[in-house]
């Protein structure tokens, strides 16, 4: 029996609104981007990794980067982000798709491999590591990896019509689902109302409320410290960060005052 072709998809694009032209922000001598994609490289669950970003005229640089590091890249809608993926994975003949922002740099292969496996293990429609807030979540923020079935991702982009639902990809998947509706001690499963299948995968100890992500001016300058406090390598786990922040905690103070986005937030710039 053929094993399901699985792809991970990196979404990313130059407008981001409140660190413009991040994903190519220089970081330890490499574009984000790159850091980001090499890392997801790395998962030995993922038969290919492709960058997903718009079709914008400000994406251009993204598009020539990736085609000059030989990265398969696909350009879609800029806020239909649904329409993105959905078109991408299409075109990939992908049967499982994983979902990564190319804003999370510190991202683990081996984080990937775990979701993966406990979502091939357990049948489901939809695993994830983390739900954005008001969801909880037992990971740091910038580990983030969702996985999904190509049927569940083709029947939300049938079905989805709000602009929330569409720019974020998979929310219509875990949509309604309550809050505490998870055990946040354990991974554990849930059905949505809409008969989707969930996991999320979780982490003891908690460590939910750190912020490993670059969404922030703030955020690039403590993700630029840790780089270099390893030696401007990207071949350190999450653990290792872990660590790090343990023997240095006044770096986390860097980005201490961000706000995380909301699973209902919405790009202001949508027509």
């Amino acid at each position: 029996m053929t094993e399901p072709k699985t792809i991970a998809i990196v979404q990313g694009r130059m407008a981001a609104s409140r660190l413009p032209g991040k994903v190519l922000r220089d970081l330890g001598g490499k574009p984000m981007l790159g850091r980001v994609i090499e890392r997801v490289r790395r998962a030995s669950a993922l038969d290919m990794v492709l960058v997903a970003t718009t079709t914008d005229p400000s994406d251009d640089p993204v598009d020539a980067y990736c085609r000059a590091q030989n990265y398969p890249v696909f350009r879609g809608d800029m806020f239909d982000v649904l329409d993105r993926f959905y078109q991408a994975a299409l075109q990939s003949k992908a049967d499982v798709i994983v979902r990564i922002t190319a804003d999370c740099p510190v991202i683990d292969p081996q984080l990937i491999d775990q979701t993966v496996d406990e979502f091939r293990r357990s049948g489901t429609d939809f695993a994830a590591n983390r739900l954005p807030p008001p969801w909880k979540r037992t990971f740091p923020i910038g580990l983030d990896v969702e996985v999904c079935t190509f049927a569940a991702l083709e029947r939300a982009w049938k079905e989805a019509d709000q602009k929330f639902q569409r720019e974020h990809v998979m929310l219509y998947l875990y949509e309604g689902i309550p809050v505490d509706a998870f055990d946040m001690t354990r991974t554990s499963l849930a059905v949505s109302p809409r008969g989707f299948r969930v996991m999320l995968v979780n982490h003891l100890p908690d460590y939910g409320s750190k912020r490993w992500t670059v969404d922030t001016p703030e955020d690039l300058a403590f993700m630029q410290r840790v780089y270099a406090r390893f030696g401007d390598r990207d071949d350190f786990s999450w653990t290792e960060v872990l660590s790090l922040l343990e023997n240095e905690p006044d770096l986390a103070n860097l980005n201490a005052g961000v706000e995380h986005k909301s699973a209902f937030d919405v790009d202001s710039r949508q027509r």
